[in-house]
Protein backbone atom coordinates (compact mmCIF):
# COMPACT_ATOMS: atom_id res chain seq x y z
CA UNK A 1 0.00 0.00 0.00
CA UNK A 2 1.49 3.59 -0.92
CA UNK A 3 -0.23 6.66 1.35
CA UNK A 4 -3.99 6.45 1.70
CA UNK A 5 -4.38 4.34 -1.65
CA UNK A 6 -6.33 1.26 -1.61
CA UNK A 7 -4.37 -2.09 -0.89
CA UNK A 8 -5.08 -3.99 -3.80
CA UNK A 9 -3.56 -1.48 -5.91
CA UNK A 10 -0.10 -2.29 -7.97
CA UNK A 11 1.72 0.75 -9.28
CA UNK A 12 4.33 -0.87 -12.42
CA UNK A 13 7.46 0.90 -12.83
CA UNK A 14 10.15 0.79 -15.69
CA UNK A 15 13.53 2.42 -15.59
CA UNK A 16 14.88 4.38 -18.28
CA UNK A 17 18.77 4.92 -18.08
CA UNK A 18 18.64 2.51 -15.14
CA UNK A 19 22.03 2.15 -14.15
CA UNK A 20 22.52 0.15 -11.25
CA UNK A 21 19.21 0.95 -10.29
CA UNK A 22 18.93 3.50 -7.49
CA UNK A 23 15.86 4.93 -8.61
CA UNK A 24 14.28 1.70 -8.46
CA UNK A 25 15.12 0.85 -5.37
CA UNK A 26 13.82 4.09 -4.07
CA UNK A 27 10.49 3.43 -6.13
CA UNK A 28 10.60 -0.44 -4.73
CA UNK A 29 10.34 1.05 -1.38
CA UNK A 30 7.93 3.05 -2.19
CA UNK A 31 5.42 0.09 -3.06
CA UNK A 32 6.11 0.06 -6.59
CA UNK A 33 6.53 -3.13 -8.76
CA UNK A 34 9.09 -2.39 -11.15
CA UNK A 35 9.11 -3.89 -14.50
CA UNK A 36 11.99 -3.41 -16.12
CA UNK A 37 15.17 -1.59 -16.30
CA UNK A 38 16.84 -0.22 -20.08
CA UNK A 39 21.07 0.66 -19.83
CA UNK A 40 23.33 0.78 -23.08
CA UNK A 41 26.28 -0.50 -20.09
CA UNK A 42 25.88 -4.36 -19.65
CA UNK A 43 27.76 -4.26 -16.35
CA UNK A 44 25.40 -1.83 -15.14
CA UNK A 45 22.58 -4.38 -16.19
CA UNK A 46 24.61 -7.29 -14.18
CA UNK A 47 24.24 -5.66 -10.70
CA UNK A 48 20.81 -3.99 -11.51
CA UNK A 49 19.48 -7.73 -12.80
CA UNK A 50 21.11 -9.08 -9.07
CA UNK A 51 19.08 -6.06 -7.60
CA UNK A 52 16.15 -6.61 -8.99
CA UNK A 53 15.80 -10.11 -10.15
CA UNK A 54 11.84 -9.83 -10.77
CA UNK A 55 12.55 -7.22 -13.51
CA UNK A 56 13.20 -7.28 -17.45
CA UNK A 57 16.92 -6.12 -18.54
CA UNK A 58 17.35 -4.29 -21.73
CA UNK A 59 20.23 -3.82 -22.79
CA UNK A 60 21.13 -1.48 -25.29
CA UNK A 61 20.23 2.37 -26.95
CA UNK A 62 16.33 3.61 -26.62
CA UNK A 63 17.06 5.40 -29.89
CA UNK A 64 17.12 1.41 -31.26
CA UNK A 65 14.51 0.20 -28.99
CA UNK A 66 10.53 0.53 -29.82
CA UNK A 67 8.43 1.34 -27.13
CA UNK A 68 5.21 -0.21 -29.23
CA UNK A 69 6.88 -3.54 -28.52
CA UNK A 70 8.04 -2.52 -24.94
CA UNK A 71 4.25 -1.80 -24.22
CA UNK A 72 3.33 -5.39 -25.87
CA UNK A 73 5.88 -7.26 -23.83
CA UNK A 74 5.44 -5.55 -20.61
CA UNK A 75 1.69 -4.53 -20.26
CA UNK A 76 0.32 -1.26 -18.76
CA UNK A 77 3.13 0.82 -17.58
CA UNK A 78 1.92 3.54 -14.84
CA UNK A 79 5.51 5.32 -13.65
CA UNK A 80 8.42 6.13 -15.80
CA UNK A 81 11.90 6.58 -13.98
CA UNK A 82 14.43 7.81 -16.32
CA UNK A 83 18.04 9.59 -15.59
CA UNK A 84 19.31 10.57 -18.97
CA UNK A 85 22.68 10.62 -19.59
CA UNK A 86 24.11 14.08 -17.91
CA UNK A 87 27.72 14.11 -18.54
CA UNK A 88 27.63 16.53 -20.84
CA UNK A 89 25.18 18.99 -19.27
CA UNK A 90 27.43 18.69 -15.82
CA UNK A 91 29.68 21.85 -14.86
CA UNK A 92 32.21 19.26 -13.97
CA UNK A 93 32.96 18.32 -17.77
CA UNK A 94 34.17 22.77 -17.49
CA UNK A 95 35.25 23.92 -20.96
CA UNK A 96 35.24 20.58 -22.88
CA UNK A 97 33.25 20.49 -26.06
CA UNK A 98 29.44 19.16 -25.46
CA UNK A 99 27.37 16.25 -27.31
CA UNK A 100 23.80 17.71 -28.07
CA UNK A 101 23.66 13.72 -29.46
CA UNK A 102 23.73 13.31 -25.59
CA UNK A 103 21.99 15.51 -23.79
CA UNK A 104 18.96 14.77 -26.67
CA UNK A 105 18.45 11.41 -24.96
CA UNK A 106 16.06 13.39 -22.84
CA UNK A 107 13.66 12.92 -25.65
CA UNK A 108 14.04 9.65 -25.30
CA UNK A 109 11.50 9.81 -22.24
CA UNK A 110 9.05 11.49 -24.49
CA UNK A 111 9.32 9.41 -26.73
CA UNK A 112 8.29 6.21 -24.71
CA UNK A 113 5.98 8.23 -22.22
CA UNK A 114 3.66 8.96 -26.05
CA UNK A 115 3.55 4.88 -26.43
CA UNK A 116 2.70 3.61 -22.75
CA UNK A 117 1.06 6.55 -21.69
CA UNK A 118 1.89 6.08 -18.10
CA UNK A 119 0.14 8.26 -15.43
CA UNK A 120 3.38 9.63 -14.01
CA UNK A 121 7.32 10.21 -15.03
CA UNK A 122 10.20 11.13 -12.80
CA UNK A 123 13.24 12.67 -14.35
CA UNK A 124 15.96 13.37 -12.71
CA UNK A 125 19.61 14.63 -13.78
CA UNK A 126 22.39 17.74 -12.99
CA UNK A 127 20.72 21.26 -12.15
CA UNK A 128 22.49 22.42 -14.66
CA UNK A 129 20.42 20.72 -17.20
CA UNK A 130 17.96 23.89 -16.83
CA UNK A 131 20.58 25.29 -19.02
CA UNK A 132 20.46 23.22 -21.71
CA UNK A 133 18.91 25.06 -25.07
CA UNK A 134 16.35 22.71 -25.60
CA UNK A 135 15.58 22.33 -22.04
CA UNK A 136 12.42 24.42 -22.17
CA UNK A 137 11.48 22.94 -25.68
CA UNK A 138 11.74 19.62 -23.67
CA UNK A 139 9.22 20.72 -20.72
CA UNK A 140 6.70 22.01 -23.21
CA UNK A 141 7.09 18.51 -25.20
CA UNK A 142 5.77 17.05 -21.88
CA UNK A 143 3.46 19.62 -21.38
CA UNK A 144 1.75 19.65 -24.77
CA UNK A 145 1.26 15.39 -23.97
CA UNK A 146 -0.82 16.39 -20.86
CA UNK A 147 1.26 16.09 -18.51
CA UNK A 148 1.37 18.50 -15.20
CA UNK A 149 5.24 19.90 -14.10
CA UNK A 150 7.06 20.30 -11.21
CA UNK A 151 10.57 21.41 -11.53
CA UNK A 152 12.16 20.51 -8.55
CA UNK A 153 15.77 20.78 -7.07
CA UNK A 154 16.29 18.66 -4.09
CA UNK A 155 19.50 18.02 -1.88
CA UNK A 156 19.81 14.23 -0.87
CA UNK A 157 21.55 15.62 2.58
CA UNK A 158 17.47 16.65 3.26
CA UNK A 159 16.08 13.27 2.90
CA UNK A 160 18.80 11.35 5.75
CA UNK A 161 21.53 10.59 2.77
CA UNK A 162 24.82 11.35 4.51
CA UNK A 163 26.19 13.06 0.87
CA UNK A 164 25.13 16.61 -0.07
CA UNK A 165 24.18 15.71 -3.36
CA UNK A 166 22.06 18.44 -5.24
CA UNK A 167 19.79 17.23 -8.27
CA UNK A 168 16.94 18.16 -10.69
CA UNK A 169 14.00 16.41 -10.54
CA UNK A 170 11.43 16.66 -13.25
CA UNK A 171 7.90 15.44 -11.85
CA UNK A 172 5.25 14.69 -13.99
CA UNK A 173 1.29 14.08 -13.81
CA UNK A 174 -1.15 13.49 -16.18
CA UNK A 175 -3.84 13.68 -13.39
CA UNK A 176 -3.07 16.63 -11.07
CA UNK A 177 -0.05 19.32 -10.46
CA UNK A 178 2.41 17.31 -8.46
CA UNK A 179 2.74 18.41 -5.01
CA UNK A 180 5.84 20.07 -4.08
CA UNK A 181 8.62 17.73 -2.18
CA UNK A 182 9.27 18.20 1.10
CA UNK A 183 11.54 16.77 3.58
CA UNK A 184 10.49 14.94 6.55
CA UNK A 185 10.88 17.21 9.98
CA UNK A 186 11.87 13.56 11.29
CA UNK A 187 14.64 12.46 8.66
CA UNK A 188 17.91 12.38 10.98
CA UNK A 189 20.65 14.52 9.28
CA UNK A 190 23.45 11.70 8.85
CA UNK A 191 27.43 13.22 8.23
CA UNK A 192 30.43 11.28 6.49
CA UNK A 193 31.36 10.05 9.61
CA UNK A 194 28.55 7.49 9.65
CA UNK A 195 29.61 6.06 6.86
CA UNK A 196 33.38 5.70 7.26
CA UNK A 197 34.85 2.45 8.48
CA UNK A 198 37.13 3.32 11.37
CA UNK A 199 37.68 0.11 12.69
CA UNK A 200 41.13 -1.05 10.95
CA UNK A 201 39.39 -2.93 8.06
CA UNK A 202 40.99 -0.98 5.50
CA UNK A 203 44.76 -0.28 4.90
CA UNK A 204 46.62 3.11 5.41
CA UNK A 205 49.48 4.58 3.69
CA UNK A 206 51.79 7.39 4.69
CA UNK A 207 50.58 10.63 3.84
CA UNK A 208 54.22 12.19 3.23
CA UNK A 209 55.30 9.26 1.23
CA UNK A 210 57.73 10.69 -1.57
CA UNK A 211 55.22 9.69 -4.59
CA UNK A 212 52.35 11.88 -3.30
CA UNK A 213 51.54 14.44 -5.20
CA UNK A 214 52.18 18.45 -3.88
CA UNK A 215 49.11 19.03 -4.63
CA UNK A 216 47.41 16.48 -1.77
CA UNK A 217 50.05 17.25 0.67
CA UNK A 218 49.47 21.11 0.18
CA UNK A 219 45.29 20.46 0.89
CA UNK A 220 45.95 17.93 3.84
CA UNK A 221 48.30 20.83 5.22
CA UNK A 222 45.34 23.16 4.69
CA UNK A 223 43.00 20.43 6.66
CA UNK A 224 45.60 20.40 9.51
CA UNK A 225 45.95 23.77 9.94
CA UNK A 226 42.46 24.59 10.02
CA UNK A 227 41.38 21.36 12.30
CA UNK A 228 44.51 21.68 14.61
CA UNK A 229 46.78 18.28 15.09
CA UNK A 230 45.49 15.16 15.75
CA UNK A 231 41.82 14.97 13.82
CA UNK A 232 41.00 13.27 11.17
CA UNK A 233 39.82 14.31 8.24
CA UNK A 234 38.37 14.10 4.12
CA UNK A 235 40.63 14.85 1.17
CA UNK A 236 38.57 15.94 -1.85
CA UNK A 237 39.72 14.98 -5.16
CA UNK A 238 38.24 16.21 -8.53
CA UNK A 239 35.72 18.55 -9.49
CA UNK A 240 34.03 21.80 -8.28
CA UNK A 241 35.36 21.96 -4.31
CA UNK A 242 33.54 24.97 -3.11
CA UNK A 243 34.47 28.65 -2.65
CA UNK A 244 37.35 28.50 -0.49
CA UNK A 245 37.07 25.10 0.28
CA UNK A 246 40.72 24.41 -0.06
CA UNK A 247 40.09 20.54 -0.75
CA UNK A 248 39.23 18.84 2.41
CA UNK A 249 36.18 18.56 4.40
CA UNK A 250 34.99 18.01 7.58
CA UNK A 251 33.97 14.76 8.65
CA UNK A 252 31.15 16.13 10.61
CA UNK A 253 28.99 17.51 7.80
CA UNK A 254 27.65 15.02 4.38
CA UNK A 255 29.88 13.98 2.09
CA UNK A 256 30.85 16.08 -0.52
CA UNK A 257 29.12 15.05 -3.93
CA UNK A 258 30.07 11.47 -4.90
CA UNK A 259 31.57 11.12 -8.51
CA UNK A 260 32.53 8.78 -11.35
CA UNK A 261 36.09 9.26 -9.99
CA UNK A 262 37.60 8.28 -6.90
CA UNK A 263 37.31 11.15 -4.91
CA UNK A 264 37.98 11.06 -1.49
CA UNK A 265 40.39 10.35 0.79
CA UNK A 266 40.36 10.00 4.74
CA UNK A 267 43.70 11.00 6.28
CA UNK A 268 44.28 10.27 10.11
CA UNK A 269 47.00 10.89 13.07
CA UNK A 270 48.68 7.88 14.17
CA UNK A 271 52.05 8.16 16.27
CA UNK A 272 54.32 7.56 13.14
CA UNK A 273 52.65 10.97 11.41
CA UNK A 274 49.34 10.95 9.27
CA UNK A 275 48.14 8.22 7.42
CA UNK A 276 45.67 8.36 3.99
CA UNK A 277 43.88 6.18 2.45
CA UNK A 278 40.72 6.24 -0.48
CA UNK A 279 37.36 5.27 0.37
CA UNK A 280 36.40 2.20 -0.35
CA UNK A 281 32.90 1.00 -2.31
CA UNK A 282 30.75 0.07 0.72
CA UNK A 283 30.87 3.47 2.51
CA UNK A 284 30.33 5.14 -1.10
CA UNK A 285 27.56 2.73 -1.07
CA UNK A 286 25.99 3.76 2.43
CA UNK A 287 26.91 7.28 1.17
CA UNK A 288 24.29 7.11 -1.80
CA UNK A 289 21.72 6.21 0.85
CA UNK A 290 21.98 2.19 -0.78
CA UNK A 291 21.81 -0.30 2.10
CA UNK A 292 24.49 -3.18 2.80
CA UNK A 293 22.03 -5.65 1.13
CA UNK A 294 22.19 -3.70 -1.97
CA UNK A 295 24.78 -5.93 -4.16
CA UNK A 296 27.69 -4.71 -6.16
CA UNK A 297 29.70 -8.04 -7.21
CA UNK A 298 30.14 -6.61 -10.99
CA UNK A 299 33.16 -4.74 -12.52
CA UNK A 300 36.25 -3.64 -11.25
CA UNK A 301 36.35 -0.75 -8.32
CA UNK A 302 36.31 1.70 -10.92
CA UNK A 303 33.76 0.54 -12.54
CA UNK A 304 31.65 -0.08 -9.20
CA UNK A 305 32.62 3.82 -8.39
CA UNK A 306 31.48 4.96 -11.86
CA UNK A 307 27.91 3.06 -10.97
CA UNK A 308 27.50 4.81 -7.67
CA UNK A 309 28.67 8.73 -8.87
CA UNK A 310 25.69 7.76 -11.75
CA UNK A 311 23.13 6.69 -9.63
CA UNK A 312 20.48 8.65 -7.81
CA UNK A 313 19.84 8.57 -3.70
CA UNK A 314 17.00 5.91 -3.03
CA UNK A 315 15.68 7.97 -0.02
CA UNK A 316 15.07 10.73 -2.34
CA UNK A 317 12.78 9.13 -4.75
CA UNK A 318 11.24 7.05 -2.43
CA UNK A 319 10.08 10.57 -0.97
CA UNK A 320 9.11 11.57 -4.38
CA UNK A 321 7.01 8.72 -5.49
CA UNK A 322 5.00 8.67 -2.14
CA UNK A 323 4.91 12.36 -2.06
CA UNK A 324 3.28 12.15 -5.83
CA UNK A 325 1.24 9.41 -5.40
CA UNK A 326 -0.34 10.10 -2.39
CA UNK A 327 -0.85 13.67 -3.28
CA UNK A 328 -2.85 12.74 -6.20
CA UNK A 329 -6.18 13.31 -5.63
CA UNK A 330 -7.92 12.35 -8.69
CA UNK A 331 -9.72 9.33 -9.81
CA UNK A 332 -8.28 5.82 -8.91
CA UNK A 333 -6.08 3.56 -11.58
CA UNK A 334 -8.98 1.08 -12.02
CA UNK A 335 -7.85 -2.47 -13.31
CA UNK A 336 -6.46 -0.92 -17.17
CA UNK A 337 -3.53 0.53 -14.80
CA UNK A 338 -2.23 -2.65 -12.70
CA UNK A 339 -5.51 -2.78 -10.10
CA UNK A 340 -5.11 -6.19 -9.09
CA UNK A 341 -8.00 -8.45 -9.28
Amino acid sequence: MIGHKPATMTIRAIDLFCGAGGSSWGARKAGVEIVAGFDMWLLAGKVYQDNFPEAKFYKGKLEYIRPQEIAEELGKIDLILASPECTNHSPAKGNHSRSEASRRTAFQVARFARILRPRWIIIENVVSMKNWDRYAPFIRHLENMGYHIREQTLDAANFGVPQSRKRLYIICSRKTEPPEIVPSPNATRRYASHIVNMNGKYNFSPLKDPKRAQATLERANRAIEALGPRRKFLLVYYGSDGSGAGGWQRLDAPLRTITTLDRFALVKPSKDGYKMRMLQVPELRAAMGLPEKFQIRHGSRRDQIRLLGNAVCPPVMTAIVRSLICGDEAEPLGSSSGLKK
